[in-house]
């Protein structure tokens, strides 16, 4: 038994410490998949709760049931049920109340019982809560129950006002919590948790968001982000920010209390199912299904007929939706699957379809034979005109050697201040370039015969392009005719019209400066010239 009793409290040790390490808190876009995770992970989590109770048990087992050890430990155990099962949590308090009844031990009798009837308000069970308080005489009480005292009784008032159909009781049930909210806050100290949250929520409740969000803040640094209160706190910022009308904002602290619930193995929250809600509502439905499920598993784990009230409504619409969807999802496939059986059919039939052609490229190919036949005699004729082609290669060969001869006899007969003026000089090539332009320019011309006109319509009006006297187009419009026709590297620009690579980048760049139009559209606008 010492063997096991070691073994447990080992496991809750391990529990314990993988608890106590802080908790990854995700980006506002990466709570999606840290709560898919973390849900993923349940088990795990589920695990270490168990270790943790399991060890307690056998302390429990070891303990005597008349010593301060034995109420110690049950209460321990309702901690850790508290928010895990409602059954359990309350049997461990029950024990307790027994044991300080039968010591007459009044003061631990009623921190019980107000723990309880908490406990029991939350679950729905009123009738039985407001037994236990009334067994309680405040005037007798301890000043350190006091605050939990007024708390209970406000929670269960709160409580009944939600959840009553009765306008008239409704009123008064929340008149009265308000009133021992009033006896709460005149007895709490203004430095513990309730206080601040007491007066977050009385600011809210007021109006007072942005102060009310200032107060969270407050409480939200105070906090880890691994424990109950870590939870309790996101999920009353996430309220704060439905009040502003922050969707995105609601979401991801609704989250970070889902996932605080979901890696503490916490059954009894809100914050999960009411995400699954705002998701239903942005149409994310497959996603709000799946936490509405877990949520739903959740809640009857920890079987509380309140809480499962609250979940069924929107689990019930959620589901609807989701049959409804997946219903169209099948019929999709059903569509799908006829289209498949009738593309199959007309495959078979493409398939008799080929087989003809092949019967009919077979005769095709007999004919095909005869026309290679004339094609060959049409090839003979190309070879005739390639022969003349080859012949006049050669003439110009020809005429290059002799041009090589008379170099030769030039420099043999000692004729070279001759060789080097011919040589020297750029008339002929001038001449020659001058008439491959003038050629360019109006076989260009005749082609757009409006291009300088449109050209300059691009440009700012005082930056227009006026050619000279005789003039076809100048360089500046060569460029962006070259550009026109296609060619828009410039280094093939600048080979053509004889000048360096970086002026005609110059040039084009100069041109683009004086654009009336977007400089990055300007050669999209020249290529539209007709």
């Amino acid at each position: 038994m010492k063997i096991k009793l070691l073994i447990f409290l080992g496991l809750a040790l391990v529990g314990i410490h993988g608890m106590s390490a802080p908790a990854d808190v995700p980006a506002m876009d990466g709570w999606t998949d840290a709560l898919d995770v973390a849900i993923g992970k349940h088990e795990e989590y589920v695990a270490v709760r168990e270790a943790r109770i399991e060890a307690l048990r056998q302390q429990l087992v070891q303990a005597g049931s008349e010593t301060p050890e034995f109420f110690r430990l049950n209460a321990e155990m309702y901690q850790e049920y508290k928010a895990y099962i409602c059954d359990s949590a309350l049997y461990y308090l029950s024990r307790n109340l027994r044991w300080a009844q039968q010591r007459g031990e009044q003061d631990a009798a009623d921190e019980t019982r107000i723990r309880r009837a908490h406990l029991m308000s939350a679950a729905g069970m009123y009738k039985e809560a407001s037994e236990d308080l009334e067994k309680i005489n405040p005037s007798k009480l301890s000043p350190r129950l006091l605050p939990d005292y007024y708390e209970c009784y406000r929670h269960l008032y709160n409580e009944l006002g939600a959840y009553t159909q009765d306008t008239f009781r409704r009123s008064r049930y929340y008149g009265l919590s308000v009133a021992y909210g009033d006896s709460l806050m005149q007895v709490l100290s203004p430095a513990t948790a309730l206080y601040l949250e007491r007066k977050e929520m009385k600011a809210a409740g007021s109006g007072q968001l942005e102060e009310a969000l200032k107060m969270n803040d407050s409480r939200l640094a105070g906090i880890r982000p691994d424990t109950p209160e870590y939870a309790l706190v996101t999920y009353h910022r996430s309220q704060l920010y439905r009040s502003l009308g922050d969707r995105q904002q609601e979401k991801y602290y609704l989250a970070l209390s889902a996932l605080t619930d979901v890696r503490l193995a916490i059954t009894d929250h809100a914050s999960l199912w009411t995400l699954a809600q705002l998701l239903y509502e942005e149409g994310d439905i497959e996603r709000a299904y799946r936490y509405i499920r877990f949520s739903w598993d959740e809640t009857n784990h920890y079987n509380a007929r309140s809480r499962s009230l609250q979940t069924a409504g929107i689990l019930s619409l959620i589901d609807l939706t989701y049959q409804a969807m997946q219903e169209k999802q099948n019929d999709r496939l059903l569509f799908y699957l006829w289209m498949i059986s009738i593309l199959s059919l007309l495959l078979i039939m493409a398939v008799i379809w080929i087989y003809r052609q092949m019967k009919h490229l077979s005769i095709a190919r007999s004919h095909l034979e005869q026309a290679n036949e004339q094609l060959q005699m049409s090839n003979h004729i190309k070879e005739e005109y390639i022969g003349r082609f080859l012949k006049l290669c050669s003439t110009y060969i020809d005429r290059l050697d002799a041009y090589r001869r008379m170099v030769n006899k030039k420099l043999s007969g000692g004729q070279t201040e001759e060789l080097l003026k011919m040589v020297r000089s750029r008339d002929v090539l001038d001449t020659d370039l001058k008439e491959l332009y003038e050629n360019f320019d109006t076989a260009f011309l005749h082609l757009f015969p409006d291009f300088v006109e449109k050209f300059n319509q691009l440009l700012q009006p005082e930056e227009r392009i006026i050619l000279r006297k005789g003039e076809l187009l100048n360089t500046e419009l060569r460029i962006f005719a070259l550009i026109r026709l296609g060619i828009d590297d410039s280094s093939q620009i600048a080979e053509f019209l004889r000048y360096s690579v970086n002026t005609i980048y110059n040039y084009r760049a100069k041109v683009k400066n004086k654009a009336c139009v977007s400089r990055d559209d300007f050669e999209m606008c020249v290529m539209r010239i007709r």
